[in-house]
């Protein structure tokens, strides 16, 4: 199950992307754009992966590099509930390098593609912090919708961020799709 786009790929996760989430959970902007207070050992990152692995409630892709071939994030959606067709979602970018490069928004794009046309949801789900402005920017692009607030949600770095929630409709991304 691959799915590729102009300058990244989706794939799905395996084992081998230890290091590269392991990267990214020890790095402080990181862990704070996302909320994220803890710190994981490579014996509980794997066991995580384990764990997803035999999650069918779940699609979890390595975002990767068509050029350089490498992951450099990863990307979930989650939580699909099959009857009502909707899903959560969530993306990491693993090194602050591959930041506003169109990455994420690409990966976002592929991801978008895989949840309305081969999942065949209707609702796609996320919630994002307010201190979050790339992401927030990068999931408005994408046609993403805020949808509610939660006021002062999470305490991180001494101060009060909004939990944001934003979905996107398969109408929408589909009338998207026809206007671009």
């Amino acid at each position: 199950m691959y799915y590729q786009g102009k300058s990244v790929y989706l794939r799905p996760l395996t084992k081998e992307d230890n290091k590269s989430i392991l990267n990214a959970v020890h790095d402080e902007e990181i862990r704070y754009m996302t909320g994220t207070r803890n710190m994981f050992t490579m014996e509980q990152i794997n066991a995580q992966i384990d764990r997803i692995l035999e999650d069918d409630s779940r699609y979890d892709f390595a975002i990767c590099l068509v050029e350089a071939d490498g992951i450099i994030g990863d990307l979930t959606i989650l939580d699909i509930d099959k009857m009502n067709r909707k899903a959560g979602f969530r993306i990491a970018l693993h090194d602050k390098k591959y930041f506003n490069k169109g990455y994420g928004t690409e990966a976002v794009e592929l991801a978008l593609a895989f949840t309305f046309k081969e999942l065949k949801l209707n609702r796609l789900q996320l919630e994002v912090y307010s201190h979050n402005k790339r992401g927030i920017k990068a999931y408005e692009k994408v046609g993403f919708k805020v949808e509610g607030v939660l006021r002062d949600s999470l305490f991180y770095n001494e101060a009060y961020s909004d939990e944001i929630i934003m979905g996107i409709l398969a109408e929408d991304y589909f009338r998207r799709q026809k206007t671009s």
